[in-house]
């Protein structure tokens, strides 16, 4: 019984801990975040003043030539 309670309080304490869903961006290749990881670059900004945390390949490719 004690194993009982004990499971269910600590899936009770890691379902509060664990972040809900965050609001997409980017054509939906993004996430707003506050933060972004290591494998992640900010190319806009969300509407909520956080940064748009894309992936490397899913950002445009930058034009070398002015037309």
């Amino acid at each position: 019984m004690k194993l009982l309670l004990l499971t269910l309080t600590v899936l009770l304490l890691l379902s509060q801990l664990t972040p809900g869903g965050t609001q997409r961006c980017w054509n939906l290749y993004g996430k707003c975040r506050y933060r972004c990881s290591k494998k992640e670059r900010v190319y806009v900004y969300c509407i909520n003043n956080k940064m748009c945390c894309v992936k490397p390949k899913y950002q445009p490719k930058e034009r070398w030539w002015p037309f």
